[in-house]
Order: C-alpha cells, then sequence, then structure tokens
C-alpha cells in the first residue's frame, strides 16, 4: 500500500509531466504561427491574377524585368556596405544584410555594429527593432532608421508598389527636367480607409523618360517632417532573367525644386538572390 509521501510524489510528478507538456504545446504553437506568417511574407501574388492598371506602370515593370519575373519572386536576399556620411566631412562603414518582400512591402535589415547587432524590420507601414539599437549612432540624424528602410523598400520594389491594392497613383502628363534627366513625376498616395500606422510614408516615383525605369523617388521622412531623394544606379538582374534592382543606392537631402542636395548615404550590394 503507497505511503502518503509516495502519493505526494506521485502527483508532483504528474504536475511536472502536465506542465512541461502544455509548455511543449505553446512553444510549438508560437513556432508554427512563426513559420505560418513568414510563409505570408514571403507569399508572391499568381501572376494569372494580376492586374496592371495603367500603362505606365507595365511600361516601368517591364523595365525592371518584367511582370513574370516579379510574380515569380517571394524574396530578395542583399549584402551591402553602407557608407554613412558625417556632418564633418568624414564617413562611416557598415555591413548590412537586408531581406526584402515585394508582395508584403516587407524589409528586414540587419547589421553588425561595434555596439552589437540590430535587426529592424519595416512592414505594411509598422516598424519593428526586433534585436540591438534603433538606430545606428553614425546613422545622421537626417536618415532615422525608419526612414532608411522606407527608402530602400521604395526604390528596389518600386514596380511592385504599382500593384499595391492599399495605393493610388497619378502620373503627371509633362515630364520634368531633374538635372539633367527627364522625369515623368509619378505621386503615390493611400487610399481612403486605410488605417493610420497600416500603410507606407507618402512618395513621388519619378519615372526615367528614357527607360522607364523608377530610378528616383521622393519619400516623405515622418521623424523629421523632410521628404529625402533616393537614387538607383546600376541596375542588374539578380539572376538570369530575373528582375531588375539597383545595386547602388543612394539617399539625399532634397531642394524645394526635386533636386538632390547633400549625400547622406551610399549602399553599395555586391551579392543578390532571390528566392522563387
Amino acid at each position: 500500500m503507497p505511503t502518503i509521501k509516495d502519493q505526494q510524489s506521485r502527483a508532483m510528478t504528474l504536475q511536472f509531466a502536465l506542465c512541461a507538456f502544455v509548455l511543449a504545446l505553446a512553444f510549438a504553437g508560437c513556432q508554427q504561427e512563426q513559420r505560418q506568417e513568414e510563409v505570408v511574407l514571403a507569399l508572391p501574388p499568381d501572376s494569372a491574377t494580376v492586374a496592371v492598371s495603367s500603362d505606365y506602370a507595365a511600361q516601368a515593370i517591364e523595365a525592371a524585368g518584367g511582370l513574370d519575373a516579379w510574380t515569380k519572386t517571394k524574396e530578395m536576399r542583399f549584402m551591402c556596405v553602407v557608407t554613412l556620411y558625417q556632418p564633418d566631412g568624414s564617413y562611416y562603414l557598415s555591413e548590412q544584410r537586408y531581406a526584402v518582400y515585394p508582395w508584403s512591402n516587407s524589409i528586414q535589415i540587419s547589421a553588425v555594429e561595434p555596439q552589437g547587432t540590430s535587426v529592424w524590420q519595416l512592414s505594411r507601414g509598422q516598424f519593428d527593432v526586433l534585436q540591438g539599437s534603433g538606430q545606428i549612432d553614425e546613422l545622421s540624424a537626417a536618415v532615422p532608421s525608419r526612414c532608411l528602410a522606407e527608402a530602400i523598400l521604395n526604390i528596389v520594389t518600386a514596380p511592385a508598389r504599382f500593384l499595391d491594392a492599399s495605393a493610388r497613383f497619378v502620373r503627371q502628363d509633362s515630364a520634368v527636367k531633374i538635372q539633367g534627366q527627364w522625369y515623368y513625376p509619378i505621386e503615390k498616395a493611400t487610399k481612403s480607409g486605410i488605417l493610420s500606422g497600416e500603410h507606407m510614408a507618402k512618395a513621388i516615383f519619378y519615372q526615367n523618360r528614357d527607360n522607364s525605369l523608377i530610378d528616383l523617388l521622393h519619400v516623405a521622412c515622418t521623424e523629421t517632417g523632410k521628404s529625402l531623394a533616393v537614387r538607383g544606379y546600376d541596375y542588374d538582374q539578380i539572376e538570369k532573367g530575373g528582375l531588375l534592382v539597383p545595386t547602388r543606392i543612394e539617399v539625399f537631402t532634397t531642394d524645394g525644386q526635386g533636386g538632390s542636395q547633400t549625400r547622406l548615404v551610399k549602399i553599395d550590394c555586391h551579392k543578390a538572390r532571390a528566392a522563387k
């Protein structure tokens, strides 16, 4: 016949096993939820259901590799060297990695700095610091972390933005000349009914009149109340027959006429790959 002490020991063992089982279920559930979120983030649209609403949008998409290449790409990853220019004329180098999800309007930025690793995420207009500091010390006050993420995401995924159902676009009929190049300004605004914090910053895309690429944009930086000019250079295919993206990105302050002034950030990407 078991003693009272034996019964208490068995009860404690059962309680421990039950707690461990509940914790295991909770952990598995969290992992499953995280995996599901990643799958949703990376999910591209079905090319058969995609409708391009305007000729200029179709031209921009075609110039950057074509609709088929874009709809087959669920994720892009870049390894880049980032030059942060300082007010005294010096500069600071940072190596950063970008994971870009064009069809969820999302980017994740990771940087290993002397003060530790920082990971930021901008997803559907929501900016989060996933690890470390929310700002690199050497990053100019004119380019807060969120604004840098907005700049990179918009210039890299400009063709996909024209298929964003939450935004509307209006292109001017006449071209404007900006620093020797002719562009058609395309204004982007969020459609009414989209809640604050669920959309990206207002932006003006500039479509190159010669090649139809969107290689210049102005994006509003809500933290500073000013706009930044973002330029893409040296467009290249991520892979043979794939989409085209800028391998160099530069961020500037802007003047009142749409021109670029002081260079704040230069990004040179030396490795890029796409996931389908």
